[in-house]
């Protein structure tokens, strides 16, 4: 049950970090994008485009801010949290 709970908890925090290169990437403009540099981009937004969907239909961005991507932490945080937990109690 240790190697789920390992498994589990690092599947969090690797969603985490793409999250978080998503939103460093927003700051970025890369305007000649090799072929490579693109598949990269395109696979950071394609998977985590899915989650932050979910906060900005409720969450409307400030002016130029978007605040989603910190609720979005919030809760991703809290869910691997209750996660861990449910898996600890088996």
């Amino acid at each position: 049950m240790s190697t789920l709970i390992t498994y589990v908890n690092a599947l969090f925090i690797v969603f985490t970090i793409v999250v978080l290169l998503r939103i460093l990437l927003s700051f970025i403009t890369i305007v000649p994008m090799r072929r490579s540099t693109q598949a990269i981009h395109g696979f950071i937004i394609d998977s985590t485009e899915w989650y932050l969907r979910i906060f900005r239909r409720f969450i409307p961005p400030l002016g130029m801010f978007d605040l989603s991507p910190i609720v979005a932490f919030i809760v991703l945080a809290i869910l691997q949290g209750l996660v861990i937990s449910i898996l600890n109690g088996f």
